[in-house]
C-alpha cells in the first residue's frame, strides 16, 4: 500500500475490500468478488472500477506465493475528511498473507448486540466488529456473532452465519447482512432445501447444527452460541463442505 493511501485510510477509514483464497491460480467465486468490488466502488465513490485491471493485479500479487489469501482494498488517497462529497479517484491496493488451513476447528461464539454500519457493503470500517471479537476472546470465546435488539441473529464479525434444521434444510438468518460470496456459492451448489428466515436466540436449541462461512476458510462449524451447543460432526455440515469443495474455481 502506498504511503498516501495508507495514511488517508488510517485517517478516514473510508474504503471497501474483498478477500479471497488463491490456489493454483484459481479462485472460487472470482466473478462474484469482482462484482462486489465494482458494486461497492459505485456505492462508496460513485465511480466505475475496471474488473480486468483488478484481476491482473490479483494475479500478479499471488504469483509464486500460493496458496495465499488476497485482500483487494479500494480507497482514495485524496478522500477528504472535511468534504467527502468531492470528486473521487480511488486506487486499488492488493495485499497478501499466507493462507491458513481450509479446515478450521469448531468455534464457540458469543452473541452480542451489534449492527454494522451500511451492512450491505464490505467496507473497511472494522473497529466495532473487531472490538466485539476482542471482547469475546478475552472472555474465553473464539468469536462474536451479532444479534439485534429484537433478539434476531444476523452475521459474525467477518463471516456469514448459517444453520441446519432437523430435516436437513439450510437456514440463513433474514437480516441486514453482508451478502457473502461463499453463501451465494453454497446456495447455488446445495442439493437440498434452503430458506432465509428470522432466527431468534430462543430458536437455537431447536436447530441441529450451526456454521460460519467466508472465502478464506469456506465452512467452519460452530460448536456453541452462548450456552447452546451443537455437534461439530453433523452430516449436514459434511455435505456442505463436500458441495463447496466441488465448486470449480475460476482462473485468474
Amino acid at each position: 500500500m502506498t504511503d498516501d493511501a495508507f495514511q488517508n485510510l488510517a485517517l478516514t477509514n473510508y474504503g471497501h475490500f474483498t478477500t479471497m483464497r488463491v490456489e493454483d491460480g484459481r479462485v472460487r467465486g472470482l466473478t462474484l468478488h469482482l462484482d462486489r468490488l465494482t458494486r461497492d466502488c459505485r456505492a462508496l465513490f460513485d465511480v466505475s472500477l475496471d474488473p480486468d485491471f483488478v484481476r491482473a493485479q490479483i494475479r500478479s500479487a499471488a504469483a509464486g506465493a500460493e496458496p495465499v489469501t488476497v485482500r483487494v482494498t479500494v480507497c482514495d488517497p485524496a478522500f477528504s475528511l472535511v468534504h467527502p462529497a468531492g470528486p473521487a479517484a480511488p486506487r486499488v491496493v492488493v495485499t497478501t498473507r499466507a493462507a491458513g488451513p481450509d479446515q478450521q476447528p469448531p468455534m464457540r461464539v458469543r452473541a452480542t448486540r451489534y449492527l454494522r454500519d451500511v451492512p450491505q457493503v464490505k467496507h473497511t470500517g472494522l473497529f466495532g466488529p473487531l472490538y466485539e471479537r476482542r471482547r469475546a476472546q478475552l472472555d474465553g470465546y473464539d468469536d462474536a456473532v451479532f444479534v439485534s435488539v429484537d433478539g434476531l441473529l444476523s452475521e459474525g464479525v467477518t463471516w456469514n452465519l448459517g444453520f441446519v434444521d432437523d430435516d436437513g434444510t439450510v437456514i440463513w438468518p433474514a437480516a441486514d447482512v453482508l451478502p457473502g460470496v461463499t453463501t451465494a456459492l453454497l446456495n447455488a451448489a446445495h442439493r437440498g432445501p434452503v430458506r432465509t428466515e428470522p432466527v431468534g436466540l430462543d430458536r437455537l436449541p431447536r436447530l441441529a447444527a450451526a456454521f460460519a462461512t467466508n472465502a478464506a476458510v469456506g465452512i467452519r462449524a460452530i460448536s456453541a452460541i452462548d450456552g447452546v451447543e451443537w455437534p461439530a460432526g453433523h452430516p449436514g455440515l459434511a455435505q456442505l463442505r463436500a458441495e463447496y469443495a466441488a465448486i470449480e474455481p475460476e482462473r485468474l
